[in-house]
């Protein structure tokens, strides 16, 4: 079943699966060497010193997230995939959530291969980070293009 809300696009499926999309941008400076975090954000402007950012001008941010969605994710049992995709290039992570997330970030979802939470988490002990991502994705990033952030919450 699919359900529109306002902006917010929510599926669900009758194994509980819930999945959102969000839609950014790539930019020149995205570099993605970071080690330990990827991140997106509603901010348009992205600085060479960002190297963990790979897409800006997103859509949505952890506060459009529905209140049901949020508490899916901010439960130490639940497992997390973000699948990212661009015209050229594609790559899925892997991470987990934990009850300490606020999910309360008005511009930035970050993931982390950390167990660091803060109100910019989206999830904990990613198996990637920046560096770690699809180069051809990276190189769609570099050149502008569309990112598909998808958020699969099991």
């Amino acid at each position: 079943m699919k359900y529109n809300v306002g902006i917010i696009t929510a599926s669900f499926t009758k194994d509980d699966i819930m999945i959102m999309e969000i839609k950014a941008m790539g930019h020149k400076n995205v570099s993605s060497k970071h080690g330990s975090t990827f991140e997106i954000t509603k901010h348009s402007q992205l600085t060479p010193k960002g190297d963990c950012i790979i897409g800006v001008s997103s859509n949505k941010s952890m506060e459009d997230f529905s209140n049901e969605f949020k508490k899916k994710i901010a439960n130490d049992n639940t497992v997390i995939k973000v699948e990212l995709s661009t015209k050229n290039g594609y790559d899925e992570i892997i991470g987990y959530g934990h009850h300490k997330l606020s999910l309360t970030h008005q511009t930035d979802i970050v993931c982390r291969k950390s167990s660091y939470t803060c109100s910019r988490t989206l999830m904990i002990k990613s198996n990637k980070a920046s560096i770690d991502l699809n180069r051809q994705l990276v190189e769609d990033l570099k050149n502008g293009e569309e990112l598909t952030f998808k958020i699969i919450v099991e």
